[in-house]
């Protein structure tokens, strides 16, 4: 096959996600001609796809020693960079690249994400305006300004670029067919609130379902099966409660609860951010009270622990920001030589099963009991506090009213804002940041020190 043929085949192959594939392509063309920079940066391309930072790193960094300044290879080095957390580097390498041909609005928005990664957000909003205006249609670079201008709090703006996140290659449609409710009136109309994405943005927007019932909607929701329980029994308002999998009820209008906030008109300072708006069952909350109590003998401060996410490997991209916000366990050792302190795992999946407490952690693991999420809420509201990665754990504990400590990545996620440490969305939240990328120990040594003054109180 020659060479023209095997550059097709490997962009081919990588529109249609099939990276091996891709990947084989771009190899064989190397065989025969080592130092062809169009395939090396391919190659690079594919690699950074598939979440190989490093090797994609070196195959671009060997098609610029081929053909200096090349600009779609300083495009994607500065995009395997900066999914290594290299932001200096991962910033001169698109400013090199836009230098070279001004009219990338790939290596822009990218530059405009990596700026905002690092918080620099007055410059990650310029470049985010340039990039729109090289590819106003294009649906990445839209959602990118969006989550942009939503972590500098400009919601009016943010929430209405969301919208575009529809669009983006890749993304999962939300399979409900009918108009989108827009924030008309909806006096008389029956109005679909359904899922999209994880367990926390469906607690974090759910919020938003009495308040279009007060409206005088007739609402129903969609929610993920696990929820299902805690939101029926929590919001008596509402009309009917299904889980994502069941028929859907009869409606007249949808509406994603992501985007609520923009049908409402939401702005930073009119988040409706008053909590508790779930509720954890009576008798099962006094069920986990009386078993803790138990526990712990009456003494000692209650505090919860989810130290991982959901680490969805089928969705390369989520897979890999699950490693930059989860942890293991034993980090959690800061902890441990807290007095006054008995702590709870609220923690499931493949990170609870591996997991080994550190030495002198007292921590007990009720976590077998957990059928769903009104089961966790009951347990939740048995703790003093909850301590958590940025996981459906943490907005649980705020939509309950729950004090929670949020222990963030460095790139944290656009909901939390800049320069913050509370949240609008849940005022029981605290959040605590890391102050390098991957510095888990400097922002464990806080928290252990602040956990410490309220285990004192």
């Amino acid at each position: 096959m020659d060479r023209l043929a095997l550059l097709a085949r490997g962009a081919q192959e990588a529109a249609a996600g099939n990276l091996p594939a891709a990947e084989a392509a771009y190899r064989s063309m190397l065989q025969a001609a080592p130092l062809d920079a169009e395939a090396l940066n391919n190659l690079g391309a594919v690699l950074n796809l598939g979440q190989r930072h490093e090797e994609a790193e070196a195959s671009c960094r060997a098609a610029l020693a081929a053909q200096p300044g090349f600009w779609a290879a300083l495009s994607n080095l500065g995009a395997a960079l900066q999914r290594q957390q290299r932001y200096a580097e991962a910033t001169a390498a698109y400013v090199a690249a836009l230098r070279s041909n001004p009219g990338d609005a790939n290596a822009c928005t990218n530059l405009g994400v990596a700026l905002h990664e690092q918080w620099r957000m007055a410059e990650s909003l310029a470049v985010h305006e340039a990039a729109a205006d090289l590819a106003p249609d294009d649906a990445e670079v839209r959602t990118n300004r969006a989550t942009a201008l939503l972590a500098s709090g400009d919601f009016a703006r943010g929430f209405a670029e969301f919208e575009w996140r529809w669009r983006v290659p890749g993304t999962l449609p939300h399979g409900v067919a009918g108009r989108q409710w827009l924030g008309e009136s909806p006096d008389g109309r029956t109005i679909l609130l359904h899922d999209e994405g994880g367990f926390g943005d469906t607690l974090q927007f759910v919020r938003y379902a009495p308040a279009l019932a007060a409206r005088g909607a007739r609402v129903v929701l969609r929610v993920q099966a696990p929820l299902a329980g805690l939101v029926r029994r929590s919001m008596p308002g509402i009309a009917a409660v299904a889980a994502r999998g069941e028929a859907l009820p009869p409606h007249d209008l949808h509406c994603p609860m992501v985007s609520l906030p923009h049908a409402f008109g939401t702005r930073l300072e009119t988040v409706p951010g008053d909590t508790p708006y779930l509720e954890p069952c009576p008798l099962k909350a006094a069920v986990w009270r009386a078993r803790l109590d138990a526990w712990t003998g009456g003494k000692g401060l209650r505090v919860g622990l989810a130290w991982a996410g959901s680490p969805r490997p089928g969705m390369p991209e989520i897979h890999a920001m699950d490693r930059r916000r989860s942890m293991a366990l034993a980090r959690l050792a800061p902890l441990a030589g807290v007095t006054g302190v008995r702590f709870v795992s609220l923690q499931l999946g493949a990170a609870a099963e591996t997991a080994h407490p550190p030495p002198g952690m007292d921590l007990a693991d009720p976590m077998a009991a957990m059928a769903d999420f009104d089961d966790t809420a009951a347990l939740v509201a048995g703790l003093d506090l909850v301590i958590s990665v940025d996981t459906a754990v943490a907005h649980l504990a705020g939509a309950l009213g729950r004090p929670v400590w949020v222990l963030s990545r460095y790139d944290a996620c656009w909901r939390w804002l800049a320069g913050r440490r509370d949240s609008p969305w849940y005022p029981s939240l605290r959040l605590y940041r890391q102050p390098n990328p991957g510095d888990w120990e400097s922002l464990l040594a806080e928290v252990a020190g602040d956990l410490q003054k309220l285990a004192d109180i």
